[in-house]
C-alpha cells in the first residue's frame, strides 16, 4: 500500500486522462469539475458519456475504447454500480491507474470495482478527488481534503 499523496502524484503524472460520467449539464456534477480542472491545468482530457456526443464544447466518447490513441488514466465519476464495468474496460485496455471520485457523498466508489481493479494490477484510488492534490488542487479542495480525510471519504492509503 502507498500513501494517498504518493498515489495521487503517480496518477497525476499521466497526461492523457479520461473522465467518465461527465454530464451535458455541468452545474453541480463532480465529474465536470474534475474534467474542467484537468483541462485548465494542461492535461489532455477526454469526456466519457454514452449519452452525449459533446460535453463542455468538446467531443464526448461513448466508452474508453472510442478514445483515439487511448488514455493512461481514468477518473470514474459515474454511479458506483457502473464502476465495475468501467474497471473491467480499463483492465482490458491496459489502463493502469483509476481514481474513483468521492466527495462528501457516496460518490463513485465501489468496493467490488476497487478490488477487481487491484486484482488485475491497476493502481486504484478509491475516494477523494484529483482536484485535492498536486498541480490540480485549489484552497477549497485542499480544505475539503482535510475534512473528508477525517470522515474516511479520502483514503489515507491505497
Amino acid at each position: 500500500m502507498q500513501s494517498i499523496k504518493d498515489a495521487a502524484a503517480a496518477f497525476l503524472a499521466h497526461r492523457r486522462i479520461a473522465v467518465t460520467g461527465v454530464s451535458r449539464q455541468p452545474k453541480g456534477h463532480g465529474a465536470n469539475v474534475v474534467y474542467q480542472r484537468l483541462r485548465q491545468r494542461g492535461y489532455e482530457v477526454f469526456a466519457v458519456n454514452p449519452n452525449a456526443e459533446e460535453v463542455e464544447g468538446d467531443p464526448c466518447f461513448g466508452d474508453l475504447r472510442a478514445i483515439p490513441g487511448g488514455v493512461e488514466a481514468v477518473v470514474i465519476g459515474t454511479r458506483p454500480e457502473v464502476a465495475e464495468a468501467t474497471m473491467r474496460e480499463c483492465a482490458e485496455l491496459g489502463i493502469g491507474h483509476v481514481w474513483m471520485h468521492r466527495g462528501p457523498g457516496s460518490g463513485s466508489v465501489s468496493p467490488a470495482a476497487a478490488a477487481a481493479g487491484r486484482e488485475r494490477g491497476i493502481a486504484v484510488i478509491d475516494g477523494g478527488c484529483p482536484c485535492m492534490f498536486g498541480p490540480t488542487s485549489d484552497p477549497g479542495h485542499q480544505a475539503m481534503r482535510a475534512v473528508l480525510t477525517l470522515t474516511g471519504n479520502v483514503p489515507r492509503r491505497v
